[in-house]
């Protein structure tokens, strides 16, 4: 019987800093470019990059990575207003993405497991993630994790020479213990 390959080693999820904005930049542009995870035609600039963390530690937006090893940021996560409403303020969608070398190791599930936990201590309500029709690992991904697929809107994009279909997945959490409206 071939033995079964061991889990890889959890790694600590941490906090990124701007010393990691040109590996999530990276990370980003890597997608824009050759996947569908993003509906994006261009890579973005040092400058989009910049605002895009100063906007979220403004907003007291987590910023999630882990390190491969020393320097190496393997993957990171973070998560934005999923509509610019007061009333939608314990909602927020969410992002998980990772280097192409480090796919495959967990580092996904590691990222969405602390983006969780991170979303309650926060007190949000719900997650939520627009996740491409065909990618199958992150609809994998977040299924197992108690994600349930929400609504598909039909050809919402055009990529690659062909109109794309945009899944959500939304996680209800049992958090805030006393919303209050306003």
């Amino acid at each position: 019987m071939p033995r079964k390959k061991p889990p890889p080693p959890r790694r600590a999820v941490i906090a990124c800093t701007e010393a990691h904005l040109p590996a999530i930049m990276a990370i980003y542009n890597d997608a824009i470019l050759t996947s569908t995870a993003l509906y994006e035609y261009a890579p973005r600039t040092v400058d989009v990059m910049r605002d895009w963390f100063t906007t979220r530690q403004r907003d007291g937006i987590p910023v999630l990575g882990i390190e491969w090893e020393p320097g190496v940021l393997a993957g990171f996560a973070t998560w934005g207003p999923f509509r610019p409403r007061a009333a939608y303020k314990y909602s927020a969608e969410h992002s998980v993405y990772v280097d192409e070398r480090f796919r495959g190791e967990g580092v996904g599930r590691q990222l969405l497991q602390a983006t969780i936990a991170e979303a309650k201590k926060r007190d949000l309500h719900m997650l939520i993630a627009g996740i491409d029709a065909t990618n199958v690992a992150s609809v994998a991904l977040h299924s197992s994790l108690g994600f349930r697929c929400c609504g598909t809107v039909r050809e919402a994009g055009f990529k690659f020479g062909r109109w794309l279909d945009l899944e959500f997945w939304q996680l209800l959490l049992p958090t805030p213990g006393n919303p209050v409206d306003g």
